[in-house]
């Protein structure tokens, strides 16, 4: 769904919900790393809609969305058939680019279960490289990146990865 109404961009966007299915679950019986990335990628797809780069704007205008880097971090584990939701808000954005930030919560518990943040580019599916959005789609994407910003940054965001020493 597009803002129809820049005065009323959720703080954190409440971007996807769920359960937890048979088929998501391990051998460890818990949800399995690739549908956690399943389920945060839901949550892309509506935070993309929420800002009007929706796939109707990617085919008219052959330009399309690519993940060029992502951070995956699980914090507690998620049963079958439990229910999750996911908030999303924007860290950062550009003419070509958005910063985004996704967190999973238990839905009943209120526990935090996992993270993910990621940088998108918006292509040209044409020439296959970085392309402006439309400046429509601009000023949308920077409304909401401005509002996000009233929010506290999770400290998840631009962790690194490494073993830690003693």
């Amino acid at each position: 769904m597009a803002i129809k109404d820049f005065n009323t961009v959720p703080t954190p966007l409440n971007s996807y919900s769920g359960t937890v299915q048979k088929e998501w679950i391990d051998d460890n019986n818990h949800m399995n790393v690739a549908y956690y990335v399943l389920a945060f990628d839901f949550a892309t797809d509506a935070l993309f809609n929420f800002v009007g780069l929706s796939s109707d704007y990617k085919l008219k205008n052959k330009v399309s969305t690519f993940a060029v880097d992502m951070n995956v971090s699980y914090k507690r584990e998620l049963r079958l058939g439990e229910a999750f939701c996911i908030e999303t808000r924007l860290i950062d954005c550009s003419n070509k680019a958005l910063h985004y930030f996704h967190e999973m919560y238990h839905a009943e518990e209120s526990f935090l279960a996992a993270t993910n943040e990621v940088l998108s580019m918006h292509m040209n599916m044409e020439t296959r490289r970085i392309a402006p959005m439309a400046p429509d789609i601009q000023a949308r994407v920077s409304n909401v990146c401005e509002m996000h910003k009233s929010l506290d940054c999770p400290q998840l965001v631009g962790r690194t990865i490494g073993i830690r020493q003693k």
